[in-house]
């Protein structure tokens, strides 16, 4: 006798019933962002997020009683959830694919722009696939926890870090708010400005105690005069001043850097001085030769600030010599940053190196780019996310978890080589 084919729908649900249940949920998600526009996270906030998190947790509890049901066992089984992982794959290719956008541009009618695939994590059927990802791992891990065993550790650690993880990431994502704040030397500052331009005062005040920026040093290159154009130009040629090596060939030019001077001022017969002060600029001396006609022409270069012009060297009818804007080699801030709940603390501040308070962290931002290192005022990034702490737990026990796996693995292929 032929054993008799199973049909769809008929429990157990496997594979094709559990990748019709995603594909039917991610439809109904673009039918969702169709209809109503974008999932607004805003809802989420709190203390709308502990109620909702509360009550999935709530669900599952209520929903092992019913563990021996085949819905149950689907649910939390391997079939279900491989699933949806393809499908948060799929939705994930579809954002490394497309741009991702901030804000919508309302002229913007294009079917991705209307499927939310510009702005995926937002989206109806990313959120409701998040939600059926949260419940099914949920459902497992307490269907596990159920028949504990010691030597299922490996599968604890990774399991719970991986469902704390999204779980804190996604529902504290309401929460997280983020500003800029401006603020001037020697001032205080407590207020940002929102979207829609309304001044919000914040529980904490940052003072700026001083701005300090170091450079490069310029680069020299050769433009045409009339067009301004850097020469060549199908591949322009620069020069970065280097005391150490002072001769270099730029264009059709040989030049020699005679002389230096990181923070110079302009005397009034057009040389240039060591002054360090706001508005002092790079200045070089600079002797370049033809290497052709063997024409010689010497003088000071200076790239300019906001507070003296620049000045170029002649080199015939046809081109000079410029020297660029210096650009940025680190900048750092000295703060005291002051907070209602968590104090005060005092630091200098730079790029990718942050400070955390509380559930506060400040972020080097910007500056006052004209300017220069004469910037009279420095800009943070604020970012608060009371959820931080959850994502760090369950970022610590999914390592963990990969540690034990990886320890388990050893073990067991070593105990099949002394069986051997």
């Amino acid at each position: 006798m032929t054993e008799e084919k199973r049909k769809m729908w008929q429990f157990p649900w496997r594979y094709k019933e559990s990748i019709a249940i995603v594909l039917g949920t991610i439809t109904i998600g673009f039918i969702l962002q169709l209809i109503t526009g974008k999932f607004n996270f805003l809802m989420f906030g709190s203390p709308v997020n502990l109620i909702v998190g509360g009550v999935m947790i709530l669900f599952l509890v209520l929903f092992s009683f019913a563990r021996k049901n085949p819905v149950y066992q689907w649910f939390s089984g391997v079939p279900f959830a491989v699933s949806l992982i393809g499908g948060l794959l799929v939705l994930g290719i579809v954002m490394g694919l497309t741009p991702q956008l901030l804000k919508f541009d309302p002229h913007d009618t294009s079917i991705f722009t209307k499927l939310g695939f510009r702005q995926v994590t937002s989206s109806w059927a990313f959120i409701l696939i998040y939600f059926l990802t949260l419940l099914s791992l949920g459902a497992l891990i307490i269907r596990r926890l159920i028949a504990f065993n010691i030597s299922d550790y490996a599968f604890y650690f990774n399991h719970i870090g991986l469902w704390l993880l999204l779980f804190a990431a996604g529902l504290g994502a309401a929460d997280m708010k983020r500003y800029v704040m401006h603020v001037q030397e020697g001032e205080v500052e407590w207020r940002v400005y929102n979207d829609n331009g309304d001044v919000l005062e914040l529980p904490i005040a940052i003072q700026l105690n001083d701005f300090v920026m170091e450079e490069y040093p310029p680069k020299l290159t050769i433009i045409d005069r009339q067009t301004g154009d850097a020469q060549p130009k199908s591949k322009p040629d620069y020069y970065q001043i280097d005391e150490k090596r002072p001769k270099a060939s730029v264009f059709d030019w040989d030049i020699v850097v005679e002389e230096y001077i990181h923070e110079a001022i302009r005397k009034s017969d057009s040389t240039y001085y060591h002054m360090p002060m706001p508005g002092s600029s790079p200045a070089a001396k600079v002797k370049a030769t033809n290497k052709t006609t063997g024409k010689l022409s010497e003088g000071w270069i200076c790239g300019g600030s906001m507070s003296q012009l620049y000045m170029v060297l002649p080199l015939d009818s046809q081109y000079c010599m410029v020297m660029t804007q210096p650009e940025p080699k680190r900048f750092m801030s000295d703060i005291l940053v002051v907070s209602k709940e968590d104090g005060e603390a005092q630091t200098q501040l730079e790029v990718n190196k942050p400070l955390k308070l509380g559930n506060w962290v400040i972020y080097q931002y910007g500056y006052d780019n004209r300017a220069g290192k004469a910037s009279t005022y420095s800009s943070f990034e604020l970012v608060y996310d009371p959820w931080i702490y959850p994502v760090y737990a369950g970022i610590i026990l999914l390592a963990l978890g990969s540690v034990c796996l990886l320890w388990v693995g050893n073990k067991k292929r070593r105990k099949e080589n002394d069986m051997e």
